[in-house]
């Protein structure tokens, strides 16, 4: 921890007080995905190989690493028949396809709620939909999703992309979105889809996460009390950032950390309270270390503010439950 103390940002004797937005951290698809890869190493032993991060953040990448979890960019990075790892992101068919040629051994540690938004692009698709997805170009699960259906697929980012689009047959237009988003901005480009399009068709049920809808709700909840708001997360991490943003144009100071000790000292100057929070793939520890840090610089009070209570839990595949059937795409059977 950086030895910083108290006079150094003219606070001292003054308790600072700290905002826990709740829920916060770890969500279920997150928690199962590194379960996954703990299981994997413990069952196979090392080296296990991981496409991609296996989920978005610095410090599990690294644990799990030292663990014996090899993290690769292609699966052309890994040794014919060994085991691999498909990230909470999502992959493309043409990865499974590949795995499948190559002979590895998948464990597929795609987010149940992403799977259900590359199962309803292949439904859209087969119907005859043009499939307006809404994300962020380059992000893993956008690349896996367009992956499903890419001749009957577009991508838009903003509401200007979306007046872009061509009216051709408006009468067979869906959409989908990352899970990942932020609700406020994703409206918009929804409402522009729906001016542009009247017969658009919607997904069954919101593809926006819970824990991403969750955790903004949650800092919604303090961020008008906060001088500074504090994102524990990656920077590649889609939902820590979109914390960050979002407190931002409530006009509330806000960054993004990976740790406690990247915390500056003088972005505490004159705050008297902290509004905290950490992204879907944040361990929690993470958080109880940034508490503890400004602990050190001066007296604090920690205050919780929990909107919702998260009691959702994922099941294993079943390659890591003890029984290894799995189809020939490595999809769980």
């Amino acid at each position: 921890m950086a030895n910083v103390s108290s006079d150094e940002y003219g606070d001292s004797g003054v308790t600072r007080r700290v905002l826990l937005a709740g829920p916060r951290s770890f969500c279920a698809g997150v928690e199962r995905a590194i379960e996954i890869v703990e299981r994997a190493l413990e069952s196979r032993g090392a080296p296990v190989y991981v496409r991609k991060q296996i989920v978005h953040n610095v410090t599990v990448v690294d644990d799990l690493a030292a663990r014996g979890a090899v993290f690769v960019g292609e699966l052309d990075e890994v040794p014919d028949h060994s085991t691999v790892v498909f990230s909470a992101h999502g992959v493309s068919p043409a990865v499974r396809e590949e795995a499948a040629r190559r002979g590895l051994d998948v464990i597929d540690g795609t987010c149940p709620l992403v799977a259900k938004v590359h199962a309803e692009a292949r439904r859209f698709a087969a119907r005859g939909d043009t499939v307006v997805l809404v994300g962020h170009a380059g992000h893993e699960e956008v690349e896996g999703t367009l992956g499903e259906a890419p001749e009957s697929m577009v991508l838009v980012q903003t509401a200007d992309e979306v007046r872009g689009l061509s009216e051709a047959d408006g009468r067979n237009v869906s959409y989908l979105t990352q899970t990942t988003l932020a609700v406020d901005e994703t409206a918009e480009v929804v409402g522009a889809l729906r001016e542009r399009f009247p017969l658009l068709q919607e997904p069954p049920s919101d593809d926006i996460c819970y824990a991403t809808t969750n955790r903004q709700a949650a800092l919604k909840a303090i961020v008008a009390e906060s001088d500074l708001v504090l994102v524990v997360g990656s920077e590649n991490s889609s939902n820590s950032v979109r914390l960050v943003e979002m407190a931002r144009r409530e006009d509330t100071r806000a960054e993004l950390i990976d740790r406690a000790a990247d915390i500056r000292p003088e972005w505490l100057e004159g705050v008297r309270t902290v509004g905290l929070t950490a992204g879907a793939s944040a361990p929690p520890a993470l958080v109880t270390e940034v508490v503890t840090w400004l602990n050190a610089l001066g007296p604090v009070s920690v205050e919780e503010r929990e909107i919702a209570r998260e009691n959702i839990h994922f099941d294993l595949p079943s390659a890591v439950r003890g029984d290894t059937r799995r189809s020939a795409d490595g999809r769980p059977s």
